[in-house]
This record gives C-alpha cells, sequence and structure tokens, in this order.
C-alpha cells in the first residue's frame, strides 16, 4: 500500500499494474501483484532494464523446473519478485507505459519552456 500521506500522482495504469509517482518522496510506487514497492528514480530505470533483459524465449523453452520462475531483487528494496513468464510480459508492460509517459511528460515540460521563452522575446 502506497503511504497515505505520500502525494501520489497516476504515470501508467493497466488491469494488472501500475505506476504512481510521489513529489513528496521523489520517487516511483509499482503496484503489481498485490503488492507495492517504492523506488528512486535511477532504481525504477534500473529495475526497467533487469525486467526487458529477461529472457523469456529461454523460459518457455527450458524444459527444467527452475526456468519456469524469474527471482528479480530490486536495488535497494525489501522487495522479491518472484516472476512467471507472463508476469515477465505483464511487468514490462506496465514498466514500457510509465516509461513512455515520463519521457512523454519531460518532453511537454520542455516544449512549453521553449515557448515561454520565445513568447518573452
Amino acid at each position: 500500500m502506497i503511504c497515505p500521506l505520500a502525494e501520489v500522482e497516476e504515470v501508467f495504469k493497466e488491469s494488472f499494474g501500475a505506476v504512481y509517482q510521489c513529489s513528496r518522496k521523489n520517487c516511483y510506487w509499482l503496484e503489481f501483484k498485490d503488492t507495492t514497492t517504492a523506488f528512486k528514480i535511477s532504481d525504477f530505470f534500473l529495475f526497467k532494464k533487469t525486467i526487458d533483459a529477461i529472457d523469456i524465449e529461454k523460459m518457455l523453452s527450458d524444459t527444467s523446473r527452475t526456468a519456469d520462475f524469474e527471482l528479480v531483487m530490486p536495488h535497494r528494496t525489501d522487495r522479491c519478485f518472484i516472476l512467471s513468464a507472463q508476469d515477465v510480459l505483464n511487468l514490462r508492460e506496465v514498466l514500457a507505459g510509465a516509461k513512455f509517459m515520463i519521457e512523454l511528460n519531460s518532453e511537454v515540460k520542455r516544449i512549453l519552456r521553449k515557448e515561454a521563452v520565445l513568447a518573452s522575446f
């Protein structure tokens, strides 16, 4: 659960997960598989790279029992993710959507700042 005192804004949401930005603590909150995990900004993007690097094809083609799940322990969190192939795909979708929205917001702000500077001349 997200801290009730936190000031959060929804960044991206799917039926199986969501990412929120907390301006009070300057972090991102990931809701996934009925849990909430807080990430510092740099750790959030590092976590996304880690999830993107998981070899889904290997998980699906390897017949050993250990290949059915991927264990991911994000930096500086007390959370451990045990992910099936479907969980990895779902998490990738949530993280990719959040990254896109974060980048889109940054680009819109950059353009608005540029327009404001041009308007002041």
